[in-house]
């Protein structure tokens, strides 16, 4: 990949890498609740529509300041096109619609378990992941909390399934785009910044498409919705973006990941807090399973070092490296 993406180390330093670890953190959980306000005011894929256009301004201001380039060639763009559709245009409108009827803080916690598709996809579809007695145990965990969470033993009493249903296949979409991507766009010799640029643009030309066909011109412009999607697109979609990249690149794959274990404690609180949804013990308790359950299925053993031999830098994880997370770990 080209490395003319990557900021410099006196601009990483500008913040501490820690309070842009937290931002990130902030971002992507409150994203749930921008959605939940947005959806009060516009129908779901209008707020998809204006979260794709804003977070597409914002990463397109920051390739003119780097002075990057599109991609070239016309596979390269049909995988694109692609990979917009998987990871940006089908997750982000399954959530916004998921969203007007169940809690911003379900949503965010059924987002907690992308991890654990990923992990039972990529034993299916990459021959490179084995399976281990960790992730797999890692997997079943996952899956228990999930139960948890919609409150298996009292049959699913009081949830709307389908409003779940569509939270967790858009979680589903996420680690799908990552293999495509993966086995499509692996080793390209563009930019992060250029490629997904172009991925944003398309989803957003896709939306721009689909929308008028199943929605009609709002009547109004309510400030909070309008503020919610402006900062769901600006915040959570463009900056979350530019941020988890400086991250990978200064912190590696690894740590930079870790913030997927905080974005639905924080889309909880947030939705409690500020949105006044209800919170049963099953919820939380639940939610701590499915992420110990995904922390597990991303573990990998401690590889024996040689006393004689040092240590190798650690290197960008290929999903990573080909599509770093807006939701998937995405929101």
């Amino acid at each position: 990949m080209s490395s003319s993406g990557t900021s410099s180390p006196a601009a990483r330093r500008v913040l501490d890498w820690r309070l842009r670890f937290g931002l990130l953190s902030l971002v992507w959980g409150f994203s749930f609740l921008f959605m939940k306000v947005g959806t009060e005011g516009f129908a779901p894929f209008q707020v998809t529509l204006g979260r794709l256009a804003f977070g597409t301004a914002v990463v397109a201001a920051a390739m003119a300041v780097k002075r990057e380039r599109l991609p070239r060639g016309a596979w390269t763009w049909v995988h694109l096109t692609v990979a917009g559709f998987l990871l940006n245009a089908l997750p982000f409108s399954l959530f916004a619609f998921s969203e007007l009827t169940i809690p911003s803080s379900l949503a965010g916690i059924c987002n907690a378990t992308s991890p654990l598709w990923g992990m039972a996809l990529s034993l299916v579809a990459l021959s490179e992941d084995r399976p281990t007695r960790r992730r797999v145990a890692g997997l079943g965990i996952g899956f228990l909390g999930v139960l948890t969470v919609l409150g298996v033993w009292q049959g699913f009493d009081g949830l709307d399934v389908t409003g779940t249903a569509l939270a967790l296949l858009a979680s589903l979409s996420y680690p799908v785009g990552w293999i495509y991507v993966r086995r499509t766009l692996a080793g390209s010799s563009h930019s992060h910044l250029s490629l997904t640029g172009a991925q944003l643009g398309l989803a957003t030309l896709q939306l721009a498409v689909v929308t008028p066909l199943f929605t009609s011109v709002p009547t109004g412009f309510p400030v909070l919705p309008v503020l919610a999607v402006a900062a769901l697109g600006v915040l959570g979609t463009g900056l979350a973006f530019l941020i988890q990249y400086d991250l990978v690149a200064e912190v590696g794959p690894t740590t930079a990941q870790m913030v997927t274990y905080f974005t639905p404690v924080i889309a909880t609180a947030a939705g409690v807090a500020l949105l006044g949804e209800s919170l049963s013990w099953s919820t939380p308790v639940g939610a701590v399973v499915v992420l110990a359950g995904a922390a597990l299925t991303q573990s990998r053993p401690r590889a024996a070092r040689s006393p004689s031999v040092a240590p190798v830098p650690e290197r960008e994880d290929t999903r990573l490296r080909e599509r770093p997370r807006t939701t998937a770990s995405q929101t």
